[in-house]
């Protein structure tokens, strides 16, 4: 006897919520925000009903590792699923082939470039369940595969998801911001009539809405949690380092910084070229407050041309030069070379020329400077200018790293927190190199006479540079 023709309407009700997220025309979807709104459910029916659409497509669902695969989504299939509504379905490489030919593939990514498990292959649809376990290039990477060969299909991308995590940022970016994510290689490429969030929490699960023991238990996780899967908020999650951090709070207006030309000032910089370099500029006013008052993030510029716009921009109110005692840049930049000459020396070069002072490596001691930059914000002793919009977006977003919850997580678009962490560790820790320790980290001639020159020329200029000092009313804990 041959089999019946597939209705999903038969085995699947799908709530109002789930229903508009079935409905949404986009693109790229996301569905979800708080726990219990049915994310997974949802994710898995929407692969089955793009399966569907046509004879003899394929369709992809992920996670991010197998063990999470195995009790979501292929748990889910099993469970809910009858077996008469498809063909077979292979255990060892867990593919559903429907009746009319299409398959389900259920996959994971544990590892970043497990994504090009999929190149060459292409999607009808494929669906990403937590998506914020993913990495934007992952995302990106898998937008390539969706294709269909048959006349008139629509390829699409979702994902499922709480607040949090690894991908946080450029999730909350593209669906709830709906602006470029930090880290696109192309921002102008971004159009935001391609996403649609379809926000849902435990409200809008009919088996779970009257489940008072159930949000009692949400409701007694800590706050980030409770407030990330109660409610879905997207502003404080779990995992997040900087949870103090508040715009009301650690950030300043122009007209209300109350700098002078006497104010010691400081550039950081983390330097980039594929990723953007970014550029700060900071003072420590008489009362310990340290202000981050102008902001420059840009890729593709050479030492030069990045040079050439920090002493652009190195200008007060009355048009003139500002008195700049330290540039910290990134100890990467001491050690690459192009041509002759390391980024430091090339940039340095340009820096000197505008009449500002060359860059001195910077303190990459992590874990001590994303510390410091805590106990500033949590002693209201550093601010950040509105202008400065890039350093606020990616503070707030920024993860403990699981492999050592001290350090924060590396993620694409963390430049901006990067430069910042420069600038707090290196100009205020007491600590810091003697004058030259410091200039023989910036020599790199082999020749001895060259070297020579070289280590008197820069063990003056570093004896001769004061560093900003912060009033001992405010020390960071512990100093």
């Amino acid at each position: 006897m041959r089999k019946r023709a597939l209705k999903i309407e038969d085995f699947y009700k799908p709530f109002p919520r789930q229903k508009e997220f079935h409905d949404s025309a986009a693109k790229y979807r996301l569905f979800g925000g708080a726990a219990g709104p049915g994310k997974t459910k949802a994710l898995l029916y929407e692969a089955i009903y793009q399966a569907h659409l046509h004879p003899g497509v394929d369709t992809l669902l992920l996670r991010r590792t197998f063990p999470e695969l195995e009790a979501s989504l292929i748990t889910y299939f099993r469970r809910d699923v009858p077996r008469e509504l498809y063909e077979k379905y292979n255990e060892a490489k867990h593919i559903v082939i429907w009746l009319n030919g299409s398959t389900t593939r259920f996959a994971y990514c544990d590892n970043e470039n497990d994504v090009y498990r999929y190149q060459g292959a292409e999607y009808l649809f494929i669906g990403l369940d937590e998506l914020t376990h993913f990495t934007l290039k992952q995302w990106q990477f898998l937008t390539s595969r969706l294709r269909c060969r048959i006349k008139g299909s629509k390829p699409c991308m979702a994902g499922a998801t709480n607040p949090g995590n690894v991908g946080h940022a450029w999730v909350k970016a593209l669906w709830v911001d709906r602006k470029p994510a930090p880290g696109m290689d192309r921002p102008d490429q971004y159009d935001p009539s391609d996403y649609d969030f379809i926000h849902a929490t435990i409200a809008d699960n009919p088996h779970y809405a009257d489940d008072d023991g159930y949000k009692k238990t949400l409701g007694q996780l800590p706050e980030a949690l409770r407030r990330a899967f109660l409610d879905g908020e997207w502003d404080v999650y779990a995992g997040q380092y900087f949870d103090i951090f508040s715009t009301e709070r650690h950030t300043v207006r122009a007209e209300k910084q109350q700098l002078e030309p006497w104010t010691p000032r400081w550039i950081s910089i983390d330097w980039g070229f594929e990723h953007p370099s970014a550029v700060y500029w900071h003072a420590a006013r008489a009362d310990g407050v340290i202000v981050t008052y102008r902001e420059f993030v840009q890729n593709h510029l050479s030492p030069r041309m990045l040079a050439a716009a920090i002493a652009e921009r190195t200008i007060d109110r009355l048009g003139n030069t500002e008195r700049i005692r330290d540039v910290f840049l990134s100890p990467d930049a001491f050690a690459q070379r192009t041509a002759d000459a390391s980024i430091a020396e090339q940039l340095g070069d340009g820096l000197a020329a505008a009449g500002l002072p060359r860059a001195t490596p910077a303190d990459n001691d992590r874990v001590g400077g994303w510390m410091l930059m805590y106990q500033a914000l949590e002693a209201n002793q550093w601010l950040i200018a509105e202008n400065c919009a890039r350093l606020i977006e990616n503070l707030p977003t920024l993860t403990r790293d699981p492999a050592n919850v001290e350090d924060v997580l590396k993620c694409d678009g963390d430049d901006p927190s990067d430069s910042a962490r420069y600038e707090l560790k290196s100009a205020l820790d007491p600590g810091r190199a003697p004058a030259d320790v410091v200039a023989a980290e910036r020599v790199t001639a082999v020749d001895p006479t060259s070297r020579a020159i070289w280590l008197k020329k820069f063990s003056a200029e570093e004896a001769r540079r004061v560093s900003p000092v912060l009033p001992r009313r405010w020390r960071p804990q512990g100093w």
